[in-house]
């Protein structure tokens, strides 16, 4: 009797939470323990001395007895932390911010964190994209986190599994502005010269696209001809079509709404970013460019919309249902409109040189952006799926897609077993093919 009891105690005591979620390619991102519901982030940015001071509050709902957690943050140095009003202990290891509650929180409990912190926030560069996180620009600063850079800015869970809801509560000195996800919630005096502007995401959404943009911006909003509301931003100088950038959103925003199914936000937009850096990332419902797009790029990173931040990423490795669907869109969008089909598309593609030894369902870490086996490769899957099962059957599956997972995360697994659902086939060859083959597969 009295080794069962201590075996009991030992199986229902407080432990700590896991230090990394075990993603494939980032087995140290996000943190387990823990499920978070929504943040608070409230900083001030100084861009003479590039100081950001932040208070980040966070509503989580432990998952297990907890005796201490983990957030990852590899931002400026912090000030104090607090757990459901209480001064916490903490400690920084590596990316981490282990964070010792005054009290055991009880599993199935609701908790709230908040962590203040001050200092000058740095990218963050992984090998497979470059700069991210926090970046400096000529009049202020915008964020791209993609895959793990929102570490840089702000106490977070990081990792696209765990979505939350945000609001984001920005002060800056008065003549600059600021753009964030989701809508514009107010704005209000933030003491001597400065402003403070409160946005709101209201729809879950993976951290690493979560977006602030301070700077000097001309602004256009209103609403697409489908009646969506859309915020488009340039920088105030420089040679930016800023209405161009408006009706291609329009344009794009409300064709793939018919093809995909209903828009999952609930405004849309896009922000061109006086940041050096050379790609655009699809934050969610107002993606960020590098450089002025052509409708070719806004079409891709709004179909992200739909594919990759409403249907989320349970794991890195499957990096493809993001980017394959994404080209696949740009494919369907010039065959609707007077370019090439998507099946001359599929077959330049599968006639030229590529390196068919990466599979796109498992590129690897350093190959995840891969143009050719994640993005073009991607894209042909669906491709070789469309003509095996027809028009209509392919179609249906892609709005089913969309409908099902909507604001939830999947898989490849999941996107196979929905299709042959769908289409009533056996479909494993030609996914084994096409996603896992490490050779050219047949036409």
């Amino acid at each position: 009797m009295f080794r069962l009891l201590t075996a009991l105690l030992v199986a229902t005591a407080p432990a700590p939470g896991a230090d990394g979620l075990g993603d494939p390619y980032y087995p140290l991102a996000g943190n387990g323990g823990y499920d978070v519901a929504h943040y608070d982030l409230a900083v001030t940015y100084d861009p003479v001395t590039s100081t950001l001071t932040g208070t980040t509050g966070i509503t989580a709902t432990a998952s297990q007895d907890l005796s201490r957690f983990d957030l990852d943050f590899a931002g400026p140095p912090v000030g104090h932390v607090t757990v459901n009003g209480q001064p916490a202990s903490y400690d920084r290891n590596g990316h981490k911010l282990v964070i010792t509650p005054a009290r055991n929180l009880a599993g199935g409990s609701r908790f709230f964190v908040q962590v203040a912190y001050r200092g000058r926030p740095g990218p963050a560069t992984d090998p497979s994209l470059g700069a991210t996180g926090w970046l400096g620009t000529a009049s202020g600063a915008v964020t791209l986190s993609e895959p793990i850079g929102s570490e840089t800015w702000f106490p977070v869970n990081d990792h696209p599994s765990d979505k939350a809801t945000y609001d984001f509560r920005v002060t800056v000195p008065r003549g600059l502005q600021v753009l964030a996800n989701g809508e514009e919630a107010g704005r209000s005096p933030g003491g001597a010269g400065l402003v403070t502007y409160h946005w709101s995401e209201q729809t879950p959404m993976a951290s690493y696209l979560a977006m602030i943009a301070i700077g000097r911006f001309r602004v256009r909003s209103g609403r697409t001809p489908g009646g969506i509301p859309e915020t488009t931003a340039v920088p105030a100088t420089g040679a930016y079509d800023l209405d161009a950038l408006y009706r291609e959103t329009s344009a794009a925003i409300d064709w793939e709404s018919k093809v995909f199914g209903p828009y999952p936000f609930r405004s849309t937009g896009g922000i061109v970013t006086e940041a050096a850096v050379g790609y655009s990332l699809e934050t969610q419902g107002r993606p960020v460019y590098g450089w002025m797009p052509g409708q070719s790029i806004v079409v891709h990173e709004l179909a992200h919309q739909w594919f990759g931040d409403s249907v989320s990423l349970v794991s890195w490795r499957d990096i493809w249902l993001n980017e394959g669907f994404a080209t696949y869109a740009e494919w369907l969008w010039d065959e609707q409109h007077g370019g090439p089909s998507a099946q001359s598309r599929f077959d330049t593609a599968y006639q030229g040189p590529a390196n068919w030894q990466i599979a796109p369902a498992d590129p690897g870490r350093d190959r995840m952006f891969d143009g050719f086996a994640v993005y073009q490769r991607g894209a042909m899957t669906l491709q070789a799926l469309r003509s095996a099962v027809g028009d209509a059957t392919f179609f249906a599956i892609l709005r089913d897609w969309t409908a099902q997972y909507r604001n939830a995360g999947a898989t490849t697994a999941d996107f196979v077993t929905l299709a042959e659902r769908v289409s009533g086939r056996d479909l494993g060859p030609l996914f084994q093919s096409w996603l896992q083959g490490t050779s050219k597969p047949p036409a």
